[in-house]
């Protein structure tokens, strides 16, 4: 497929305010609660007194408690009974601890976000909410958040996203045999057909623990587990006990297919009723609990598709050809045409599109392959006619369909969805493990006991 009319995917690591602000600690619904007007002095008591350093870099009480205003806003929002303030104070603490070496490592090795990525992302998410700027500032200031702290926030997590992608998700291979086998097996256990509603807890290991304590984060995980059958709500006991990214969210996964579970999780989920709670589970990264919260099925579907085989001629509209002069360019291809010149050699000698060597050819394209405007004509276009101009965002075409099928593209999906599904699985496992050697190398002392 050529590169001018494909579209593409949005780099912005979120769509709407409210899932940004999940995501940087921030709320825009939540209470906005400004610094009190205490005497200076006590504000640089506060602001001094260190909490913990990671590494060469210190965390103030002033910082954690920042920190924990989001999370208490954010557990409030969803009904959760608040924690102890111990309990949260060094649950936020060791989260934030964790955002901190991630952040010390990207800068050490070039991992960052350009001031004209952030306004570019921040301008998005304001037009995605259909806000003006202005509307924008006025609602994050309603909320006591200004637009630097919302931009630093959201700096973070687009150097974290990229960090991600390049120490885990761009090293995680998956294999046509290991696709191959992953098929028959669901096939096998019908794992494609079962979508889970799950939520976990998680408390990590350290790599390289010693017995003492490995022993201390089991007794960590069958604390949790006895509160639960307590009947302490699992959101609260998540948000005590869980090292996990979903711990303030109730330790909620959401909806996902079993092949996009951990295996850990998928074969537990599928033991449980609905409500059911899973005992204390071990795996290399820690030790787990799983809650399944609700189950549906899928069924197999046949995915049938209508492709058009396609060849156009591309004229682009740029920063040096306006408008009008590359609308006047494509007529007079579309007249030679006309005019008994083969669609074939218009192309390689006019068209600006990396198809033209091969005379505009598209081969068979599949809805959703090219931009809104190109697909809509190509749908209706009458079979071997020229149409056109049409204007998309690359510039005008002119295009022909020489043949229309309706395809049974189940088997090329299903092998697609089982990629996916693979990538995901990896990807998650890797980064938890990545993220755990991270932390160990790290030089942490926690001082929160202190003063």
């Amino acid at each position: 497929m050529n590169l001018f009319i494909m579209k593409t995917k949005s780099s912005a690591p979120v769509a709407i305010i409210g899932s940004l602000l999940f995501a940087a600690g921030l709320s825009l619904n939540a209470q906005a609660q400004a610094p009190s007007a205490a005497p200076s002095a006590v504000r640089v008591q506060l602001v001094d007194r260190v909490v913990a350093v990671v590494n060469d870099e210190v965390i103030t009480r002033y910082d954690l408690n920042e920190q924990k205003r989001a999370v208490s806003a954010q557990l409030k929002r969803q009904g959760v009974a608040m924690p102890p303030d111990a309990e949260l104070d060094a649950q936020v603490l060791e989260r934030y601890i964790n955002e901190k070496v991630q952040l010390q490592y990207a800068k050490d090795f070039g991992v960052r976000a350009d001031d004209e990525t952030v306004n570019a992302s921040v301008q998005r998410i304001a037009a995605d909410n259909k806000m003006s700027m202005q509307q924008f500032v006025a609602a994050l200031r309603k909320d006591g958040v200004t637009i630097e702290k919302f931009r630093d926030e959201l700096k973070n997590e687009i150097v974290l996203n990229r960090l991600r992608e390049r120490e885990v998700e761009s090293r995680v291979v998956v294999t046509d045999s290991e696709i191959d086998t992953y098929m028959a097996l669901a096939k096998t256990q019908g794992a494609n057909q079962a979508e889970y509603q799950l939520a976990h807890i998680l408390i990590l290991v350290p790599e390289q623990a010693t017995p003492d304590q490995i022993d201390g984060r089991k007794k960590r995980a069958e604390e949790a587990a006895r509160q639960l059958k307590a009947g302490t709500p699992f959101a609260q006991v998540a948000a005590v006990f869980s090292d996990s990214s979903e711990a303030t969210q109730g330790g909620a996964l959401g909806w996902r297919q079993a092949d996009r579970l951990p295996a850990l999780y998928s074969s537990a989920a599928g033991t449980l009723k609905v409500g059911d709670t899973s005992e204390v589970l071990r795996s290399a990264n820690g030790f787990h609990i799983v809650r399944l919260l609700d189950k549906r099925s899928g069924g197999d579907q046949q995915a049938m598709i209508e492709q058009n085989k396609a060849r156009h001629i591309l004229v682009r509209v740029n920063d040096l050809v306006g408008e009008a002069e590359a609308k006047s360019k494509i007529d007079r291809l579309k007249d030679r045409i006309s005019g008994g010149a083969k669609f074939e050699d218009v192309a390689k000698s006019g068209s600006e599109d990396g198809s033209a060597p091969k005379g505009g050819e598209l081969g068979w394209v599949s809805p959703g392959d090219t931009v809104a405007e190109f697909e809509a004509a190509m749908s209706k276009a009458p079979l071997n006619t020229v149409i056109g101009p049409i204007r998309t965002q690359f510039g005008f075409h002119l295009l022909e369909v020489m043949e229309r099928r309706t395809q049974d593209v189940t088997t090329e999906r299903t092998r697609q969805s089982a990629r996916v599904a693979l990538r995901d699985r990896k990807a998650d496992e890797a980064y938890q493990t990545w993220l755990r050697e991270l932390r160990d190398r790290a030089t942490v002392e926690i001082k929160l006991s202190e003063g």
